[in-house]
């Protein structure tokens, strides 16, 4: 048994410590937050509930086996999945409306020809059969192997196969960005823009988005999209308290200011009370630049570091409204609104 810090109380911090209990490891999270969760945040106001971060659920079988293999009760015993249907409803900026099924790529296209023109689903349709390989490529090595010593997780393979695009007089060249791809394959600024929101809702820009960001609309559009009862912040709850049943324990209001290392390896934490934390190993859910400080590197130059990772990050500002009676027929759980100038907004 070893004993094992981590930093942070995020849903994957969180899902690693279940999992490092469950194979017997004495673990012990600290998050400088008043509480659990990292993005699953939520408004408590007269009686009403928001999610303040993701709204909805995709990819629903990660969790499904997070909970499986880490206590006896699964995810359905603990929170309330509901496939939403219609998906989302797009509001391009020619006033045009589109509402997506849920995991029907041939209601989809039928949807987007009605309301795009005819090829319309067709060209998206050939899109996601493309960025189906690029999950076929990406799944296994990227989410379900122990990542490769040299990185090199794709063996050499283009994470996005697409086709050589040759204009006249211009060399030959492969899409490197999701709004290249939207560009040459969607052929419609319109479709082009449904792609990029994909980008957006993530919190990158299209335009330096990589070109593996297209697997996004593929895996909404093959496995769904899934609301929790409650909000997604049940999902948070229901986390925390199968670390909680694991014998993890939690140290909320922690900030953990450096890792220490003896001997080149991680050997404990020290928080900013002073306090030092022993322990045989760290797991870090921060990103990559908190870990950096953490570990004593020194400060990165203007120029090390994209733009798009410190200054250039899609912003959000949230405008909570409660609904007083029964739901609206034909109210869709997701509308996406379009701008005039994607340019200008980016």
């Amino acid at each position: 048994m070893a004993r094992i810090a981590v930093i942070g109380a995020g849903m994957g911090a969180m899902a690693a410590a279940a999992r490092l209990a469950v194979a017997g490891h004495d673990v012990e999270v600290h998050e400088r937050a008043e509480t659990y969760g990292g993005a699953l945040g939520a408004y408590r106001r007269d009686g009403f509930t928001f999610d303040t971060g993701p709204g909805l659920l995709t990819l629903p079988a990660v969790p499904r086996d997070l909970f499986l293999k880490t206590g006896r009760e699964a995810l359905e015993d603990r929170v309330h999945l509901t496939e939403t249907d219609p998906a989302v409803r797009h509001v391009f900026a020619d006033g045009v409306h589109a509402d997506l099924p849920h995991t029907s790529r041939a209601q989809v296209a039928a949807a987007l020809d009605a309301a795009l023109g005819d090829g319309a689903g067709q060209r998206w349709g050939a899109f996601l059969n493309r960025a189906r390989d690029t999950w076929d490529r990406s799944r296994r090595p990227l989410l379900e192997e122990t990542l490769w010593p040299n990185w090199q997780v794709l063996a050499g393979r283009e994470p996005y196969p697409a086709e050589p695009w040759r204009r006249p007089l211009r060399r030959e060249r492969r899409a490197t960005t999701l709004a290249e791809i939207g560009a040459w394959e969607l052929r419609d600024a319109r479709l082009a823009a449904l792609l990029g929101q994909y980008a957006l809702a993530a919190g990158l820009d299209p335009r330096t988005a990589p070109a593996g960001a297209a697997v996004l609309p593929y895996l909404e559009q093959t496995f769904g999209l899934w609301s929790v009862r409650g909000g997604m912040r049940a999902l948070a709850t229901a986390l925390y308290e199968r670390c909680v049943e694991r014998k993890v324990r939690f140290v909320l209001g922690s900030e953990v200011t450096a890792i220490r290392t003896e001997e080149g390896r991680a050997a404990g934490l020290v928080t900013a009370d002073g306090t030092s934390v022993d322990a045989d190993h760290v797991v870090a859910g921060v990103p990559p630049s908190v870990l950096d400080a953490l570990l004593g590197a020194p400060a990165r130059t203007a120029g090390e570091v994209p733009a798009q990772w410190e200054t250039d990050r899609a912003s959000r500002l949230l405008v909570l409204f409660a609904l007083d009676g029964e739901r609206p027929a034909g109210t869709v759980h997701r509308t996406v609104v379009h701008s005039l100038d994607a340019k200008a907004e980016a």
